[in-house]
């Protein structure tokens, strides 16, 4: 897994989110009410749609676990001026460094892929996670539940000392 590397310029979104853990995961509910009213948003940038993660502060990723409460955001960007429909909120990526990395599968090889960025490529790199917001970009080629979808993985870092 080779990752390329961005420097994200600061996005505002307009979405729903939920707390979570991997071991309760609702994000099926989250994308569900996302979608069934995100045509009120006006103004959208694209329609790429973000899933967003804020992670508490974690020192060990080889060691995360999958009963940590974290956020989780269903959004789409919007422009500076758009205005919140009611029952959403705004989010907001603030500049930073990110690793990108191409996925195509279906999210039942999710859980392999993340072990390998955070287990084997993180390790092995000049790099550590950034605390910041993670995240996937869902473009024009996802398709929900498809061996064929494909997504960006976004992961925040900065270079080790």
């Amino acid at each position: 897994m080779i990752p390329r590397f961005e420097v994200l310029q600061k996005k505002r979104l307009i979405g729903k989110s939920m707390l979570m853990s991997y071991n309760q995961n609702t994000t099926p509910e989250l994308w569900r009410s996302f979608m069934m009213n995100r045509k009120v948003i006006a103004n959208t940038i694209g329609s790429d749609l973000y899933s967003i993660q804020f992670y508490p502060p974690i020192l060990d990723w080889s060691r995360f676990s999958q009963s940590i409460i974290f956020e989780k955001w269903a959004a789409i960007e919007v422009e500076a001026s758009a205005a919140i429909p009611e029952g959403f909120k705004e989010v907001f990526l603030h500049r930073g460094l990110y690793a990108v990395f191409q996925y195509k599968g279906g999210p039942e090889e999710g859980e392999a892929v993340f072990k390998a960025i955070f287990g084997e490529w993180l390790p092995s790199s000049d790099y550590i996670i950034d605390d910041r917001p993670h995240f996937e970009v869902l473009g024009a080629k996802y398709v929900n539940h498809s061996p064929d979808s494909e997504e960006e993985i976004w992961i925040p870092v900065k270079l080790k000392n």
